[in-house]
């Protein structure tokens, strides 16, 4: 079976490596959200001194615990979105590559 001629493929199938013309970008503006959504639960927990403190407390708990727990739940809808965003930028890539998407 013959192929198609790379001139003649549209934009985004064309094979080659990553910096060619044509190539899929490997950072993208939704990668960079991706990544800050994983990393912004790591960074507020590091970053101790920002809550280090008893007031404001919350129903009778003091800050440093309840905002630790408030970052659990943040975390998991953190991690939520970007799974999402993953899984819908890997089926566009698919779709732009010719593959069949899911």
């Amino acid at each position: 079976m013959a192929t198609e001629p790379e001139e003649r493929k549209p934009e985004g199938q064309r094979g080659g490596p990553p910096g060619e013309a044509g190539a899929l970008p490997v950072v993208t503006p939704v990668r960079v959200v991706i990544a800050l959504c994983l990393v912004a639960p790591f960074v507020a927990m590091l970053w101790v001194g920002s809550y280090a403190r008893i007031e404001p407390t919350l129903i009778g708990v003091p800050f440093f615990y309840w905002y630790q727990m408030a970052w659990v739940l943040v975390s998991t809808v953190l991690t939520v979105v970007a799974y999402q965003l993953w899984h819908r930028e890997q089926r566009a890539r698919k779709a732009a590559k010719g593959g069949a998407a899911k």
